[in-house]
């Protein structure tokens, strides 16, 4: 390889030196340097660094937040080298200027009590300053951020660069652990709302040059912001819809070599693997531009290791989110067809936390539809669906003594075993403590039983929209449709004469798969299935 330009890839068959895949390095110049794969996102970084100059963009975990940062990071730092051959250095004329660079990275800072964060920012602003050989005078936090600012400004000449990563660490991590947690959640909050509203100060913002901030969840800012509320929200602009994540495009083109060798693997089309990929890992939509991108993260993953499983799931476990679905006591067959404004997803308060958002800044759901100003959401993909239910079905179905019981579900259905279908379905139902849950009624009934056959993995809706009502549930196989309606304490006859008379099957007769109507009866005595009946 020319060693003048050590990143740029050599022109050879797909298969042959595939350049390694940067699975949990969030390292720029680590990737360049070792050169491993890079998707090209410059000409999106181009754009920020020239249009404006206070940003704030919210996406979910591991979809390249940081790295963003710490390509940000190394262009302001003047490292031309890093980006030979890429977007920027072959189509701009960026001056590569050094910049003094503070980053503040809350992935690596204490936060467990409000104490330990001021301690840990104090730390970051004194590490940084003695890179920079300076010395912090000021007593105060904020003072010391001004402080750090401006001695940058005056020792360089030059606009000072502050890259926030994952902000709102602090107070997310405490949400969903109770009431004294929350108290904690709440004392960080106010500790950075006065320590981000320096950006804002009339001698401070002459002094820089470029502002960035990344979180999980766009709504806390404005409670914490409230003294900074000249950021520009990238999060649901249509114009950087695509800067973070995969695209289409960018699978098919970037990674050929490593899906080709994952079809050889399966003995299967390269376009069998790309159209799985598409199943579990596409499906985010971040604006009324529809576009969507695949989570970076569980595709790096699934190329390296060759299979298809739930990876960015298994790199966290929800539990705050349970906990407040729980808490709320949410409808949970609701979250396939939540709809609401925009401005439901604009204000965020600690005290009065909204599942829709929550469920939408942190990738459980994403856009599915936009109509005039209402916005539709629904699972991005099977990863996220399949693994969260399960979550949610271990949550809410605690004592069950066999709880792996639910994932046979899906082949029964598959193979037309309603026997067997059933019989799974009382079984586990008969093994919930009675004690877990007091109000057994058609709601609850519904949502254990959309649980269980969602995480088995099919693909399972529920209240699916129909010209004269809403389907409880319908599971779709390539070569065949359930229609289920439920019933509690009347008939399974009486379900299926509600599916005829609102024609539920006309949304799918045009598809040639076979119809079956299924008609279920709960007993809330019993506390299970007391009758069913099947139609083809």
């Amino acid at each position: 390889m020319d060693k003048k330009t050590p990143y740029l890839k050599k022109k050879e068959h797909p298969m042959k030196n595939l350049q390694n895949l940067p699975i949990g390095d969030s390292s720029f110049e680590s990737i360049r340097q070792n050169n491993n794969l890079f998707v090209d996102k410059t000409r999106h970084i181009f754009k920020l660094v020239t249009e404006g100059k206070y940003y704030f963009l919210s996406r979910p975990r591991r979809f390249g937040k940081s790295l963003t940062i710490s390509i940000l990071k190394c262009l302001f730092q003047g490292k031309k080298e890093l980006f030979n051959g890429l977007w920027i250095a072959e189509n701009t004329d960026w001056e590569w200027k050094e910049h003094p660079v503070i980053i503040i990275d809350f992935n690596e800072l204490a936060h467990d009590t409000s104490e330990n964060l001021q301690k840990s920012l104090e730390n970051n602003l004194m590490n940084t300053a003695e890179q920079h050989r300076l010395k912090l005078k000021d007593s105060l936090l904020p003072g010391q951020f001004a402080e750090l600012i401006t001695s940058l400004y005056k020792k360089t000449g030059t606009g000072v660069i502050v890259l926030v990563d994952e902000y709102d660490k602090p107070i997310i991590s405490h949400i969903g652990r109770g009431s004294k947690a929350i108290e904690t959640a709440r004392q960080n909050r106010d500790i950075m709302k006065y320590f981000f509203g320096v950006l804002k100060g009339t001698n401070i913002a002459p002094c820089l040059r470029f502002v960035f901030l990344t979180g999980v969840s766009k709504f806390s800012r404005v409670s914490i912001f409230s003294e900074l509320n000249n950021l520009y929200d990238l999060t649901m602009n249509r114009h950087y819809a695509e800067m973070l994540g995969y695209t289409q495009q960018e699978i098919e083109t970037c990674f050929t070599g490593y899906i080709e060798k994952f079809a050889q693997e399966y003995n299967q089309s390269p376009d069998y693997i790309i159209n799985q990929l598409k199943n579990y890992y596409n499906g985010y939509r971040f604006s009324e531009k529809d576009v969507r991108v695949y989570n970076p993260f569980s595709v790096l993953k699934s190329l390296h290791e060759q299979a298809f499983k739930n990876y960015w799931f298994e790199t966290g476990t929800p539990a705050f989110l349970v906990n407040l679905l729980k808490e709320k006591n949410w409808y949970l067959p609701k979250i396939e067809d939540i709809q609401a404004t925009e401005a439901v997803f604009s204000v965020y308060d600690l005290d009065d936390l909204k599942p829709e958002a929550l469920l939408f800044q942190t990738g459980y759901v994403t856009i599915k539809d936009i109509r005039s100003r209402l916005y539709s959401f629904g699972y991005p993909n099977q990863e996220v669906k399949t693994a969260f239910l399960e979550t949610l079905l271990h949550s809410f179905a605690k004592g069950v003594t066999d709880r792996s019981r639910f994932v046979f579900l899906a082949e029964y259905l598959f193979s037309e075993d309603m026997e067997k279908f059933i019989e799974t379905m009382q079984s586990i139902f008969a093994s919930i403590p009675y004690t877990i849950e007091s109000k057994r009624d058609e709601a609850y009934f519904h949502t254990i039983f959309y649980l269980m056959v969602c995480a088995s993995g099919v693909n399972a809706q529920s209240e699916v929209l129909t010209c004269d009502g809403r389907i409880d549930l319908a599971v779709e196989f390539p070569d065949k449709v359930y229609i289920i309606e439920f019933k509690c304490g009347q008939s399974a006859e009486k379900a299926l004469d509600q599916i005829k008379e609102k024609q539920y099957a006309q949304k799918y007769k045009s598809s040639g798969k076979k119809i079956f109507f299924m008609g279920i009866n709960f007993d809330m005595e019993k506390r299970n299935i007391s009758q069913w009946k099947l139609e083809k």
